[in-house]
């Protein structure tokens, strides 16, 4: 008997001690400083928040969730949002995140697309089919405009949707990628005021926003002189002085240090070779009948080089400098890797810069769907990288990119996403991640600026 209760003795203490074992286990596992209660997932909102945003930001999403439900999801949202504001770093802290701007690295940038929200009607989203100039090839391809916001003028697809150039939201995003990417001086795509191309609006009073939101990401805008009407010596030299008396005074104004050291700004000059020599000369030579030269609005005139021959106008004309544009490897002579190094040698020789430009590829069949002769395809990368590798074996001061944004042409490194619909499947950047060029503009910013100091050595 006594032999019993000492055995039920110890099976009793050995359950105490498998109680209180359990309940210091669950003790640990309840985090010090929440009362009786509290929510134990808190901690984990930031990402909750994420996930949330993510969900609340698809287009058109059925509202399937009623009642108490929707309340319940609005006040977690609520939670979320402010836990996540509260965490977000202050502009100075996402500066030192960025990486640093190249202002050797300029980006050619478009401000012509619009949507009705802001705009009241699509703008260049809706691009027309553009007829092949032969009747008897045109008439095998399709006709008519693209019909947004699925249907878009553009064989890639904007993460950010058919945007508005005018949303500040866009502008800052892009703003925040172009610095992501290293690159330091906006080129922005430029009309007189009242003025567009023929597919869109005239863009003149987004400058300002432009030049503050850049400002804001320590990157600088210079200008993309385009093709308007009856642009000539006399009407160059009074747009290119609003310019400078208009925007000159800002701080994201660029303006490049010149080899006898002086601040000048400069302007690249888009199908310069439709105006004939002697009519540049007349604007941008000492003795030119309306020279710029040695005045308040002296400043660097950029031309752009397709044919060889143009080498020589560009000269003639008082040009400081060429550029290629085009990022289509073969598609002209200054847009062939294999020139820039006699084009670089042209321009030494003659006071000239030289700058190449290079892209990630080209395709226009959305808007000239007879040209797929042109293409280029992107080999995941590697067509932009090999640009980047010519482009640096010939040292130039500057490198341009053809583009952060010039869907229409493929030619964009701004981030893009799959999508697929009824009619149109979009390519895409898979396998890699829709910043994947901002990436590898990132790299070889980086690798240009070392390798420049190795030059200067």
């Amino acid at each position: 008997m006594a032999r019993f209760r000492r055995r039920t003795c110890i099976i009793l203490l050995l359950f105490i001690l498998f109680i209180c074992s359990i309940m210091m286990a669950l003790k640990t596992l309840r985090p010090d400083r929440a009362g009786f209660g509290d929510p134990f997932g808190l901690g984990l909102l930031p990402e909750l928040q994420q996930r949330t945003v993510l969900l609340d930001n698809k287009q058109n999403s059925p509202h399937r969730i009623q009642g108490d439900t929707v309340t319940r999801v609005s006040n977690l949202h609520n939670i979320a949002v402010n836990a996540m504001k509260a965490s977000m770093p202050p502009v100075n802290k996402l500066e030192e995140e960025l990486s640093s701007p190249n202002y050797n690295f300029h980006i050619f940038y478009y401000s012509w697309f619009g949507n009705p929200q802001f705009d009241g009607k699509y703008i260049h989203w809706n691009h027309p089919l553009l007829p092949h100039w032969d009747p008897k090839i045109a008439n095998n391809y399709p006709k008519g405009r693209h019909n947004p916001p699925e249907d878009i003028g553009a064989n890639f697809y904007p993460e950010l949707g058919s945007y508005s150039s005018k949303d500040p939201s866009v502008i800052e995003a892009h703003m925040k990628q172009m610095r992501s990417a290293s690159t330091g001086v906006i080129v922005l795509s430029w009309y007189p005021p009242g003025m567009a191309d023929e597919n869109g609006e005239p863009t003149d009073d987004l400058v300002p926003v432009i030049l503050d939101y850049a400002h804001k990401y320590n990157l600088k805008v210079t200008f993309h002189i385009e093709p308007y009407k009856d642009r000539d010596d006399r009407s160059m030299y009074h747009n290119v002085k609003y310019i400078i008396d208009k925007y000159g005074g800002h701080p994201a104004f660029y303006r490049h240090k010149t080899s006898t050291g002086r601040f000048l700004p400069m302007f690249y000059v888009y199908d310069s070779y439709v105006t004939i020599p002697e009519i540049w000369a007349n604007l941008l030579t000492v003795s030119g009948s309306q020279t710029i030269r040695n005045t308040p609005y002296d400043a660097l005139f950029i031309a752009l080089l397709v044919e060889e021959r143009h080498k020589h106008d560009i000269h003639r004309s008082g040009f400081d400098g060429m550029y290629t544009y085009f990022a289509t490897n073969g598609f002209s002579y200054g847009s062939s890797h294999h020139n820039w190094a006699s084009l670089k040698a042209f321009c030494d020789s003659n006071n000239l810069m030289f700058i190449p430009s290079v892209g990630p590829g080209y395709i226009d069949t959305s808007i000239r769907p007879w040209n797929n002769h042109n293409t280029r395809n992107r080999v995941n990368g590697k067509y932009y990288e090999t640009a980047f590798s010519a482009a640096l074996l010939v040292r130039p001061e500057i490198i341009s990119i053809t583009s952060f944004n010039e869907w229409h042409e493929g030619t964009q490194i701004e981030k893009a996403v799959p999508k697929r619909t009824g009619q149109v499947v979009y390519l895409d950047y898979k396998p890699h991640k829709p910043n994947v060029y901002l990436e590898l503009t990132q790299k070889w910013s980086e690798k240009y600026r070392k390798e420049q100091e190795q030059w200067l050595m």
